[in-house]
């Protein structure tokens, strides 16, 4: 059990040449379960792979427990990584692939025995332990591998993907899987992965990263309800945030949002953290979720509606997701499937405005401090 602190940590291939990973700067706390999310070259696996020691650290420091391990193996770092491939032994059995670490260690026969069954009863994968990996599904291979970082004990649990290569079902299941393992271990977990959903429902904290730069760290309550900027509004949710380009103008004290055609109202707590930015800015982008527009109905606002025509609708079990050409722009709303609405046909859509966003239209920063 321990933190982990990257100070300013850059990372250069060559000297001279473009930062793949840049000035990120971040505790982890101990029994955190933190995960780097990305699109693929954001730099996620290789901040990674700097933490495990099998990459360099080109500029700043990165510390376990206290203690710088810039320049110490990754033996000697007390870490265990699970990588995307399992990488495990074809050549030896479920038992002696859990077993290898400990055995290098040195660790007693016994206590080799003990470590390796307690883990595959915490598994489930004690049935397996005399297979090799040939003989076991994707799901069995990737247990194994959990289990041979487990038997070690190590102060930080790093997962680089490790669900990728699984099928969507099985994925849904590890994902508790690794969930529960981490409130039993009650161990440091760093966790990497492309995919949005795994980074929303395992980590106790999300660092968003584009470009090799941190964009926001935070729990992913916040990261869904606040995100930082456009990249990770439009990066966090499925689908993705509605971003509608337009202006804010003032009427009789209140404040409006307006494109071409439509005309909403901003509430007045929302109001109130705009009215500043707003003055010194022609044009702002609006974000809004797709859940936070629906089709109109009795309780609708009747001042935040926009209007046009089904292009696509999606049955997505119980919701339907329908997307609708305004005559400016494409929305997505996302509705009850319940709600059979087909394409080509004419709908008005209610804004729920409690719930928009706005964000400066040449840097992306959200506005607004909450």
């Amino acid at each position: 059990m321990a933190n982990v602190l990257l100070h300013h940590v850059w990372k250069r291939y060559s000297h001279g040449s473009q930062a793949v990973v840049k000035d990120v700067h971040l505790e982890i706390g101990n029994k955190e379960f933190v995960v780097f999310v990305g699109p693929s070259g954001c730099g996620k696996s290789t901040t990674l792979r700097m933490i495990a020691g099998l990459e360099d650290v080109s500029e700043g420091a990165i510390a376990i427990d206290g203690e710088v391990v810039n320049d110490l193996p990754p033996k000697a770092r007390d870490i265990a990584m699970v990588f995307q491939n399992y990488a495990l032994y074809p050549n030896m059995n479920v038992f002696e692939n859990m077993a290898f670490g400990l055995r290098l260690r040195k660790t007693g026969k016994a206590d080799i025995e003990t470590a390796v069954k307690k883990a595959a009863r915490t598994l489930d994968i004690e049935p397996f332990l005399e297979r090799k990996p040939r003989q076991l599904s994707g799901g069995q291979r990737q247990r194994v591998a959990l289990g041979r970082a487990i038997v070690r004990s190590p102060k930080v649990f790093l997962m680089d993907e490790p669900l990728s290569n699984l099928d969507a079902k099985l994925r849904v299941h590890m994902r508790a899987e690794i969930i529960r393992l981490h409130r039993d271990l009650e161990t440091t977990f760093v966790y990497v992965t492309h995919d949005q959903t795994e980074a929303m429902t395992m980590g106790t904290r999300i660092v968003v990263m584009k470009d090799g730069v941190v964009q926001q760290a935070d729990t992913p309550e916040r990261v869904f309800n606040y995100p930082a900027n456009l990249f990770v509004a439009g990066f966090i949710g499925a689908p993705p945030i509605n971003v509608i380009p337009g202006k804010i103008e003032e009427e009789h004290g209140a404040l409006f949002f307006h494109t071409k055609r439509h005309k909403m109202p901003i509430p007045a707590a929302t109001a109130r953290e705009l009215r500043q930015e707003a003055a010194s800015l022609r044009h702002i982008v609006l974000g809004l979720r797709p859940e936070h527009l629906g089709l109109k109905g009795p309780r609708s606002d009747a001042s935040a509606l926009m209007s046009g025509a089904v292009d696509v609708a999606e049955l997505m079990g119980a919701d339907r997701y329908l997307y609708v050409n305004t005559g400016e722009l494409t929305l997505t709303v996302r509705t009850d499937a319940r709600n059979r609405v087909d394409p080509g046909e004419r709908v008005e859509i209610a804004a729920d405005m409690d719930y928009a966003l706005f964000f400066h239209p040449d840097t992306g920063e959200r506005i607004g401090n909450r």
